[in-house]
Formats: structure tokens, C-alpha cells, sequence
């Protein structure tokens, strides 16, 4: 039988994944660990600890890969409240395209466009 999680336990599980999280981001943009931690001024070997979950990122520097990754602090450590739910959406939407080459940018604007119509 399962038990019910505390919202301690829950936000717990959350930050637990923020590497998983963090990861995903910088591969979806097509960044090394290097080319992260040179911006976020940390090593290598610390965006690899906080990626496989054997460190957690401090605020300052949580902020940065925000800031860095166009993504919401909420969204990188999964506590979406309601009210921003479409302004991470619209943050997660935007990463995906910015990866995209030009050519499938158009295409991606021609599919939008009818199913705006």
C-alpha cells in the first residue's frame, strides 16, 4: 500500500532531480559542461557533480543557469506554482525552439500558423 507524501518529502524528491533537470537543459541547448561552467564561473567538474546529483547547486549559481538557460527557478527545481505555469511553459517552448536550425524554425512557424487559423 502506498502512503501518502509529506509536502516536505515532495519537495525533497524535486530538488533531488534538479541535475536531472539541469542536464536536460544544457544538452536541449547544445551545451558542453565546460561552456556552462565558464559562464556560470564554476568548474566542469561542478556542473558534472550537480548533474549526477553528488552536489547541489547554490542559489547564486542556480540563478545564473537560469539566467543562462532562459528558464524559471521554478521550473529547474519543479515547484511550478498555477500562476506561472504558462510563463514556464512559454520559457520551455522558447528553449526548444532556440535549438532549432533556421529551416525547421520556418516549418515549426508554417504548423503554428494553421493550427491558429
Amino acid at each position: 500500500m502506498k502512503t501518502k507524501k509529506s509536502r516536505e518529502e515532495l519537495q525533497d524528491d524535486r530538488i533531488d532531480q534538479l541535475g536531472q533537470v539541469v542536464k536536460k537543459i544544457r544538452l536541449s541547448l547544445g551545451l558542453t559542461q565546460s561552456e556552462v561552467a565558464e559562464a556560470l564561473h564554476v568548474t566542469p567538474g561542478y556542473i558534472s557533480n550537480v548533474e549526477n546529483n553528488r552536489t547541489a547547486m547554490s542559489l547564486r549559481v542556480l540563478v545564473y543557469y537560469a539566467e543562462l538557460t532562459n528558464t524559471t527557478l521554478d521550473t529547474l527545481v519543479g515547484l511550478t506554482q498555477t500562476d506561472y505555469q504558462a510563463t514556464a511553459l512559454d520559457n520551455d517552448i522558447m528553449r526548444a525552439i532556440s535549438s532549432l536550425d533556421r529551416r525547421d524554425k520556418e516549418k515549426l512557424l508554417q504548423t503554428i500558423r494553421i493550427w491558429t487559423e
